[in-house]
């Protein structure tokens, strides 16, 4: 009742949120599509870009992705504008999806020889927001479970990088990894960017592991760190096979409740942040 009363406030500028961590199976995806739902639930124009060659977050968004249709991969390699392959979503009327396709798997590849190859994705996602009718409020790109040139490119298009943790052990393996490699692009290809929030995901409370996981990235990251946490949840995982986020498909579920207050959160920080 607290969530649908509140009035969420909205950036003057568009938030771009790259949603990376190099393990597979800690709720990127996931979380990059119910946050981007909860956000345009309440008010706020969202797009998400899916640079996962697997595209389930063009599934989950309800945004066909055969491999015969133009994509990000298109943007990518062949310079085709970001407006020619932004589609509404079947979520909601204020929020948009960028698609992928299996050829995405390639890319890495092609983009090895192409001029100003981390660049690409950030000039166009730019072009593309500096000249769209209504502007929006939030991007969230999701990227593959990988550091490469994928990757590399949604970190330099985003200026804040939201890292998904989950509550089970090896959680804080690889993090140092990811966080020297988020050091240097902020050195050498995008000051802009910063570890702005971390989710705890996939969260137990019957375990004393979770629990612990949770108290230890707390202490490391204090600053960053939602306090909202998404539990385990069968809704969360049902969701994407009837093309939905958690939010329309079980709206009141713990899961539903969950990620929509951590969107709530990532608001208000945002707001606090512009405020300072």
């Amino acid at each position: 009742m607290a969530l649908e009363r509140e009035q969420l406030p909205l950036p003057q500028q568009a938030r771009i949120f790259t949603i990376s961590n190099q393990k597979g199976g800690v709720g990127k995806t996931t979380t990059a599509v119910n946050l981007a739902a909860a956000l345009a639930r309440a008010g706020a124009r969202v797009l998400v870009i899916d640079l996962d060659p697997q595209g389930n977050a063009s599934t989950a968004l309800g945004v066909e992705h055969r491999s015969d249709m133009q994509s990000v991969y298109e943007v990518l390699v062949n310079d085709l504008p970001l407006a020619e392959v932004v589609h509404p979503s079947t979520e909601h009327e204020r929020l948009f999806c960028v698609p992928a396709t299996i050829h995405l798997a390639g890319a890495e590849i092609e983009l090895v020889s192409l001029v100003a190859r981390e660049q690409r994705l950030r000039r166009a996602l730019d072009a593309y927001l500096a000249n769209v009718d209504e502007p929006f409020q939030y991007v969230f790109i999701d990227c593959p479970p990988s550091l490469g040139l994928l990757t590399i490119n949604a970190f330099v298009a985003a200026r804040e990088v939201l890292i998904p943790i989950q509550c089970e052990y090896y959680a804080l393996e690889g993090l140092s990894q990811l966080l020297s490699n988020i050091d240097l692009i902020q050195k050498h290809l995008n000051n802009d960017l910063r570890l702005s929030t971390i989710l705890l995901t996939m969260y137990d409370s019957r375990t004393n592991l979770a629990q612990q996981v949770a108290q230890e990235v707390r202490e490391h990251f204090p600053e960053q760190t939602l306090e909202t946490i998404i539990p385990r949840s069968v809704r969360v995982s049902e969701a994407p096979s009837y093309g939905q986020s958690v939010i329309s498909y079980d709206y009141s579920s713990t899961g539903s409740l969950s990620y929509r207050e951590a969107a709530a959160e990532l608001a208000r920080r945002g707001e606090e942040t512009r405020g300072d």
